[in-house]
């Protein structure tokens, strides 16, 4: 078995399946905090699933996309945590 085909039957699978778990939490979470961890977690399996994309298809052009991507995420990360610590402190 190749690296190539270990990535495609094996490691491709299970992010996928790892997405499909972690869309469920995001849609069932009961507060706001569990879904905002959620899609955070979401966009950092999906800047892995990108990655993983970009070395089967020797491409390295979706690795950039993949850099954006996570930038964005660790963005509206913070500015959320800002929000809530603002909200704690306005009561």
């Amino acid at each position: 078995m190749t690296v190539e085909e270990y990535l495609i039957y094996v490691v491709m699978p299970i992010i996928c399946l790892s997405l499909a778990f972690i869309f469920i939490r995001f849609l069932k979470g009961p507060q706001v905090v569990d879904r905002v961890v959620a899609l955070d977690l979401l966009i950092t399996v999906g800047v892995g699933f990108i990655g993983l994309f970009s070395i089967i298809t020797s491409n390295a052009i979706f690795l950039d996309v993949a850099m954006i991507l996570a930038l964005i995420a660790f963005l509206s990360t913070v500015a959320f945590s800002y929000y809530i610590y603002r909200r704690k402190n306005d009561d």
